[in-house]
């Protein structure tokens, strides 16, 4: 029987938030740390039957593991994100069939888009959580003109985002063998050629960065449809 896994991203070292909170995913958010809202996300869902952990060091690890369920499997990160996924994807029992790969900190995912995502993967291969742009966004070229862009095909990528084990371990397999950089787990699916599934949200799902960026989880926390 095919399983899933859940990757929780917990190693960033939140250089942007300026030393204003020791570690951003330890940050205190509607009276539990950010971290473990995502847990408890996931917990609710149901649709993970292992979980690993990828932490900074020791003493991050430790402090972890006071509010998540006991994980399947602790890893430490790397030095970039792509390294963190890779070491992950590296523990992963030859069962698994479908893999979430989550930061930890975007604390307001719902259980039900958890859900949701988990039926699309199963047909689709790859689905990432995702918003539509609303700004008018405008290319910078190299002769100084500007091209502005159809915010109609334009999408801001979030977290989770999920794939059948297999294409996600071959596509960072090719971003090993080209020594390639990529900022998502999607893009590196893209370089594959593999189609992506969007799934709209239509909820605020913010990254913590900055520091204002904990002010308006807190008021996003506090509000009526949280």
């Amino acid at each position: 029987m095919s399983r899933t896994a859940v990757i929780l991203l917990a190693a960033g070292r939140g250089a942007r938030m300026h030393g204003t909170v020791p570690d951003k995913v330890l940050a205190p958010l509607a009276g539990r740390p950010v971290f473990a809202h995502s847990v408890a996300a996931f917990m609710t869902s149901s649709i993970a039957d292992y979980y690993v952990v990828v932490y900074r060091d020791p003493r991050q690890m430790t402090e972890l593991l006071a509010y998540a369920a006991t994980p399947s499997a602790l890893v430490q990160g790397g030095r970039d994100r792509q390294d963190s996924v890779m070491n992950a994807l590296a523990v992963l029992p030859d069962d698994i069939a479908h893999v979430f790969i989550h930061d930890c900190a975007r604390p307001l995912v719902r259980p039900e888009q958890l859900v949701a995502l988990h039926k699309i993967v199963r047909r689709e291969n790859a689905v990432v959580l995702a918003h539509r742009v609303t700004d008018t966004i405008k290319q910078h070229r190299d002769d100084a003109r500007l091209r502005t862009l159809d915010r109609d095909r334009l999408w801001a990528m979030e977290t989770p985002q999920v794939f059948a084990r297999d294409l996600i371990v071959r596509a960072y397999a090719r971003v090993v063998a080209r020594r390639l950089r990529v900022t998502d787990d999607a893009a590196a699916v893209e370089k594959l050629g593999h189609p992506i599934a969007l799934l709209e949200n239509p909820h605020p799902n913010p990254k913590l960065t900055t520091p204002a960026d904990l002010a308006y989880l807190e008021f996003l926390l506090a509000g009526p449809a949280a």
